[in-house]
């Protein structure tokens, strides 16, 4: 496009510029991408978390060891001595 053409469309940009709204500027293309990407980490982040949660063995203290009178027991869920 010469700079002839480029004059000739100008003052059709001037009306153009006149009626942007400042209000109604969206995040576009790269705003979704953004967020689709975070959407994406925070999912295969849970997937992880998940996969490490399920490694977790877990025992839970029988409910006679919780009364204050009862004695504890002498190894924790893992059987290694208390230190």
């Amino acid at each position: 496009m010469s700079a002839m053409e480029s004059l000739m469309y100008a003052p059709e940009l001037v009306q153009l510029a006149d009626t942007f709204d400042e209000n109604k500027v969206t995040p576009g293309v790269l705003g979704f991408l953004v967020f689709a990407a975070m959407g994406l980490a925070v999912w295969f982040l849970m997937k992880s978390m998940n996969r490490q949660m399920q490694k977790v063995e877990f025992d839970e203290a029988p409910e006679d060891a919780e009364k204050p009178g009862a004695s504890a027991p002498a190894s924790g869920p893992a059987g290694r001595g208390r230190s």
